[in-house]
């Protein structure tokens, strides 16, 4: 075996995550292996986030293959880098070529290939994976690899841009054999009384929404077959019997053809998961709602980021507020729940919005929403507009774009207060609808409002 594909996600290193501990398995590196193996390129997954960093390192010393294929993004950045340096300057994991593949990669290139990292991958990786991995095995050209950078005479080498898989049909399903599921079924359980699994049904996404990264599958829209992802769900249904699935794709229903054929194939094949998906408000209407809901679909999650029309135009969001709140609405009266997701600290973002953005929510009515400051990733429209605007920029090794921070309409501090401001007056408007005899709380939660309120209108 010349081959690991690993990721740097360490479990118990996550403190967010200990608190919520819903964990899902590497989808992507699992693609990756299920193509080389169709292959018959031999690969090992070491799947990282029930292990440690010195487990990690250990398990490599101890296979000294010729290469080692690691994803990244933002939340493990940091942590692969200090694994590319350990694995480049420590004779004793025998110096594996390096590659680097995932969302973060793409606009980072020199910054990436500068800690050590010998090849990186642009885009999806499956075909890459393979036709890299056997030009470095067999010492072909490099050159011919569509897709990949890497440093010739200290300068960045791009090669031809890779051509995207046009039938995901061709796609073998995800290598789930090869990591212990049951340890994230069993983590579910033990935590959430039900257990989740991850499936993608499309690659893609056809919508131009500034803050979004399209950096690996690119503005376009491709899907499997209705049948063969029915097929697959009835194949977890068999193997894993998973309470619930989680469907990883940007806009679950853009295609209502596909919903329609995916409805008759679940009730043909007789699968019975429940699921939850994310989609568009305009991407809804009373019959597709009535389609996912026969088939299983117990949770919906709409795109809103914002209550005010005038924020989700800056956004290109390309959708009337209005028609997310009754999305929302309809999807509740069907005993659906809903889902949203909100961001504040927009670009040109004011109280009014805040207060817009508040009175939106107890309007929708969502089951659940969370809540981000808006941060710019690298390569999309937002970090474009906003790049002469930055006013921290952390060192590149040991942060992320996350940590990114940039002159905004009001300081810093305004928004991390209107996210304690919306989550209380909203709350407080759920838990009024709900039960008003609960009256120690409802104070609380107004109390916490109030007081984030005036905190914001000091901080303008």
């Amino acid at each position: 075996m010349s081959i690991v594909l690993t990721h740097s996600y360490f479990l118990n290193e996550d403190d967010k995550e200990q608190k919520i501990m819903k964990p899902y398995a590497p989808l992507g590196l699992l693609y990756v292996s299920g193509y080389l193996n169709q292959n018959d390129v031999a690969n090992y997954i070491y799947d990282s986030t029930f292990h440690s960093s010195a487990e990690q390192l250990q398990f490599l010393e101890e296979k000294q293959v010729k290469v080692v294929a690691i994803y990244t993004n933002l939340m493990t950045k940091v942590n692969v880098i200090k694994l590319v340096k350990t694995l480049k300057t420590e004779a004793k994991y025998g110096f594996p070529k390096l590659i680097l593949g995932g969302p973060d990669v793409t606009y980072n290139l020199e910054n990436y290939l500068n800690t050590g990292v010998d090849f990186i991958i642009i885009g999806e990786g499956e075909q890459t994976t393979l036709e890299l991995y056997n030009a470095i095995t067999e010492n072909t050209n490099l050159g011919d690899v569509s897709g990949i950078a890497f440093l010739k005479e200290n300068v960045v080498f791009k090669t031809a841009p890779r051509i995207k898989m046009k039938s995901l049909e061709e796609l073998p399903l995800p290598n789930r054999a090869a990591i212990p599921i049951d340890k994230y079924l069993n983590t579910w359980k033990k935590f959430h009384g039900k257990s989740s699994m991850t499936i993608s049904t499309q690659r893609g996404c056809p919508y131009t929404c500034k803050w979004c990264s399209t950096a690996v599958y690119g503005q376009s829209y491709r899907r499997r077959p209705a049948k063969q992802v029915a097929e697959e769900l009835q194949l977890l249904q068999t193997n894993y019997n998973p309470d619930s699935i989680w469907f990883v794709d940007d806009v679950f229903t853009v295609s209502h053809k596909w919903i329609k054929e995916f409805h008759a194939e679940m009730q043909l094949q007789k699968v019975n998961i429940p699921f939850e998906c994310i989609t568009r408000a305009e991407r809804l209407n009373d019959e597709i709602l009535q389609l996912l809901k026969e088939i299983g679909c117990y949770r919906i999650w709409i795109g809103a980021e914002s209550g005010s029309q005038k924020i989700i135009d800056a956004m290109d969001r390309r959708v009337d507020v209005n028609v997310v709140k009754e999305a929302i609405q309809k999807t509740n009266a069907l005993n659906i729940e809903t889902g949203t997701f909100i961001m504040v600290g927009y670009p040109g973002e004011t109280l009014a919005d805040i207060k817009a953005t508040t009175t939106y929510l107890k309007e929708a009515n969502p089951t659940h929403f969370t809540i981000t400051k808006a941060y710019p990733i690298k390569g999309t429209s937002l970090y474009n507009e906003i790049e002469d605007k930055i006013t921290i920029k952390p060192d590149w090794e040991t942060s992320t774009d996350r940590d990114i921070d940039f002159k905004r309409t009001y300081k810093s501090k305004f928004y991390d207060y209107a996210i304690k401001y919306i989550v209380n007056e909203v709350n407080y408007s759920k838990e009024l609808l709900k039960d008003k005899s609960n009256w120690l709380n409802l104070v609380k939660m107004k109390v916490k409002s109030l007081v984030a309120l005036k905190i914001m209108k000091l901080s303008k």
